[in-house]
């Protein structure tokens, strides 16, 4: 039976923007884009987020700049109990909320991309590849994986192209249960729908 997986990205409906978790003094963490890295993290320690610009709240969103999932405690329940090997739930107090929320670190990195299945992948030119990022994928659209090559895993980051936050149908079937979602997902696996 094939797997079905999805590409959470942040939807086009009012929400809240948060900025980029920082150690709970305010100080920034030397590598700002660890949360979106695909590894395991050492205890960083007590964190907080601000609100970058009020709107709707949201049990799940991604930071405005580095894109680090920062989840409610329902949705962090549902990567808990479907994901534990996945992800680290890392506790966030976020500036003026009572309520709990967690940054979702997903600790694989999976080398599944379909690049023969994607719509269009745009490589980085030679003569200027990516300083930050070397050999990774500068866009994907159509994004595809192997969803044989997942190694089981129901939550991860793409090896080349770590931007993509790939989550199984039954995670996804999960959020959607909690709703209030600041999300959307975009399937990458089966076929690729014709507009």
């Amino acid at each position: 039976m094939e797997r079905y997986f999805y590409w959470v990205r942040l939807a086009d409906v009012p929400h809240w923007l948060l900025d980029t978790p920082t150690r709970y003094s305010g100080e920034a963490f030397d590598e700002p884009w660890m949360f979106v890295d695909g590894r395991t993290l050492p205890d960083p320690g007590p964190l907080k987020a601000q609100v970058a610009h009020p709107g709707t709240k949201r049990d799940f969103v991604f930071s405005s700049i580095e894109e680090t999932p920062i989840v409610s405690e329902a949705v962090a329940s549902a990567f808990r109990t479907l994901a534990p090997g996945d992800v680290q739930l890392l506790p966030v107090s976020i500036e003026g909320e009572s309520e709990r929320y967690f940054v979702i670190n997903a600790t694989k990195v999976i080398d599944c991309i379909d690049e023969a299945r994607c719509r269009e992948v745009q490589h980085y030119d030679e003569d200027n590849p990516s300083p930050y990022y070397p050999g990774e994928y500068r866009w994907i659209y159509g994004l595809r994986i192997d969803p044989s090559k997942t190694e089981g895993a129901h939550v991860f980051r793409l090896k080349k192209f770590k931007v993509a936050f790939i989550v199984s149908e039954d995670v996804k079937n999960a959020l959607e249960a909690v709703g209030n979602l600041g999300v959307s997902f975009e399937r990458v696996t089966g076929a690729i729908e014709s507009h």
